[in-house]
């Protein structure tokens, strides 16, 4: 099944950019964690592991929709 595997071409490529741009990688994160953290702040830890779930399930759904 070569279409259910990881592309090792891109996990290495995006990890160089992580690691050779480490500020490209902040600007991508701040605003989830922006959000995870306001979310934290108003409704509770708990709110923020349920949205942090969620998001995490419609970045994987997503993610597999567009292939």
């Amino acid at each position: 099944m070569p279409g259910k595997d990881i592309d090792r071409v891109r996990v290495r490529s995006a990890w160089a950019t992580v690691k050779e741009s480490p500020v490209i990688t902040a600007i991508v994160v701040a605003p989830f964690v922006l959000a995870l953290g306001v979310v934290w702040w108003l409704l509770g830890g708990f709110a923020a592991f349920v949205l942090l779930v969620i998001l995490g399930a419609v970045v994987v759904v997503g993610g597999k929709l567009l292939r």
